[in-house]
């Protein structure tokens, strides 16, 4: 099942969110938010009428580093021996089709296409034994934007990885994830990255327990899976695109900052 936020072209300017269920042409609006029990309004919208919104307003965004064996290679990196996560803060959140910008502090800005986990329940410290899937509430795409430049001769990636506009995700939240469901990335309708989720050094299950050790999982909270091979830079301009089989596309625009 495909859930999502939206607004209204007809409430833009109000602007206040609201959930639904995609069914074909049509959203039927639900309370609450997408991950909570499925209450209909009665309302209805058709797609071509309504924005889509980032599908949830996470309090953080987790992400997993070097996932994908090729990825660790292709930057000259060791695997890792033990997850390796890093936090992207709220305020880099965009929603799909809104603009990439490119900061002025960084001359190499590179696409990430990943899966992305939203949480549906308050995970801390789950039980051993438990699957810790069973806190998750659906799949989605996201764009983990780098500052490659920055990233680097930080050591600490909260610059390269935290710029405004750097993490797009969406456009929805699908309830079910095909087990062989792939990652592919597009750059001007050129694919750039492609890798299966049955590559991924840690399984969603190994990620959320080792995130849950130490920092409490809140409904709605994102976990990017990591990204496989090919990332590379954006230029403004460019239109860039990251498919998940089942979810389906996130597509944002490129521009230069004005600042």
């Amino acid at each position: 099942m495909k859930l999502c936020r939206f607004v209204p072209f007809e409430d833009a300017a109000r602007g206040e969110a609201r959930s639904g269920i995609i069914e074909g042409e049509l959203v039927a609006e639900i309370r609450g938010e997408p991950w909570a029990p499925a209450e209909r309004t009665g309302q209805q919208w058709r797609c071509d009428a309504i924005k889509l919104l980032a599908p949830s307003t996470p309090t953080k965004i987790v992400c997993v580093g070097r996932n994908f064996a090729a990825h660790a290679s292709e930057l000259g990196n060791e695997l890792p021996k033990e997850p390796l996560i890093f936090l992207k803060p709220p305020s880099s959140i965009i929603a799909p089709g809104e603009k990439i910008v490119l900061p002025s502090v960084s001359k190499r800005v590179d696409f990430e296409g990943e899966l992305a986990i939203i949480m549906g329940r308050r995970c801390r410290r789950p039980p051993a034994g438990e699957d810790a899937n069973s806190y998750i509430a659906g799949y989605t795409c996201l764009n983990d934007v780098t500052a490659r430049d920055l990233q680097k001769p930080d050591g600490q990636w909260w610059r390269a990885k935290g710029c405004d506009t750097f993490c797009p995700f969406g456009p929805v939240l699908e309830t079910e994830l095909i087990p062989a469901a792939t990652v592919e990335t597009f750059v001007n309708g050129i694919r750039k990255q492609f890798g299966s989720i049955s590559d991924w050094i840690f399984s969603p299950n190994v990620i959320i327990r080792w995130i849950a050790q130490v920092m409490t999982l809140e409904p709605g909270d994102v976990v990017a899976m990591g990204t496989p091979e090919g990332v590379g830079p954006l230029s403004s301009g460019d239109t860039v695109e990251v498919v998940v089989t089942g979810i389906g596309t996130l597509r944002n625009t490129v521009t230069a900052s004005t600042e």
